[in-house]
């Protein structure tokens, strides 16, 4: 009679109805960083969802109002939304913010990234560029909140428009110049990360490719549009998004800046929950447009993962 041995018992108690096993060392490991988001991400965002059909008087649930929230948040509130030509809002104005934040971060790191290449001091550049990623959000507030001040004597913008005769200019004052001074500042912060990423990028460009295009007579624009732009997409796309998820959840820069005004002309999305939930005490309304900011970064989110499943870095 054949005696199995160790290895073909231990496989054929595996194959047999020996049940379900469990790795308790796995789960033990793996139990910290679960009680983690269960307490951090899981409870709170169920917690808010469930506030956001509430008055949620004091942060409690306190009187169930269904969509009333929602409903009022999108037909009844012009600091959120108010349609109309032009359209205002906080939420029009983080479409301004994701439409030229976004583009020209991602159009002036590109550039920068190309040009630095080309020259013998590119660390330079580089790290000039990047120094603002350095600073705290709060603190280039308060820095662009000098730059801007009206007084030319403190105010370094209105120094230099008064040696042309112009301003002095109120732009964190006056509300059709509020939004774009706000987002020139956003774009000094963040364009030194969109060049560093699409620069490493670029180094991982095959340089056979690149001379083998400029051998058959492709000039340097060509080589721009047509091989450098198509085999940085992913990166570029991914910094996109990074970009896009900073716009959705923007609250420091214009809580330290305008506190949302003048008036409510520069709110943003986070901004408008902050100020319902806190300063007003509407959490129940609060909850309500931070689960229209979740509902925006889910697509951003969805679309950023299946990029990366999908596709390399460099083509």
């Amino acid at each position: 009679m054949a005696v199995a041995s160790p290895p073909a018992e231990k496989a054929q108690r595996g194959r047999g109805g020996g049940g379900f096993h469990v790795n308790w060392t796995a789960v033990l490991f793996m139990l910290p960083a679960t009680l983690l988001l269960l307490a951090f991400l899981i409870f709170p965002a169920v917690f808010t969802v469930g506030l956001s059909f509430d008055r949620g008087r004091g942060g409690q649930f306190s009187e169930f109002v269904g969509l009333r929230n929602f409903i009022n948040l999108f037909t009844n509130d012009p600091n959120f939304l108010r349609i109309g030509f032009p359209p205002s809002g906080a939420l029009w104005n983080n479409v301004l913010w994701m439409v030229f934040y976004t583009s020209l971060c991602v159009f002036l790191g590109l550039l920068i990234a190309v040009m630095a290449t080309r020259v013998r001091y590119e660390a330079a550049i580089k790290a000039i560029v990047f120094l603002p990623m350095a600073i705290a959000a709060t603190a280039i507030g308060v820095i662009w909140s000098f730059v801007y001040f009206p007084n030319s004597n403190t105010g370094l913008m209105n120094a230099i428009l008064g040696v042309f005769g112009i301003g002095p200019v109120a732009f964190l004052g006056s509300p059709d110049t509020v939004n774009w001074a706000l987002i020139a500042v956003g774009i000094w912060g963040s364009v030194g990360f969109a060049t560093v990423i699409l620069s490493a990028a670029i180094k991982g460009i095959s340089t056979e490719v690149l001379e083998a295009a400029r051998v058959d007579g492709a000039t340097e624009r060509n080589i721009f549009f047509r091989i450098i732009i198509p085999m940085v997409s992913l990166p570029i796309s991914v910094v996109a998004v990074t970009l896009v998820v900073n716009v959705i959840k923007l609250f420091d820069l214009i809580y330290v800046m305008t506190r949302g005004g003048p008036g409510a002309s520069s709110r943003v999305i986070a901004f408008s929950m902050y100020q319902e939930a806190f300063p007003a005490g509407r959490f129940g309304y609060g909850a309500a447009i931070a689960i229209v900011m979740l509902l925006l970064l889910i697509p951003v989110l969805i679309f950023n993962v299946r990029r990366f499943s999908t596709e390399r870095v460099t083509s």
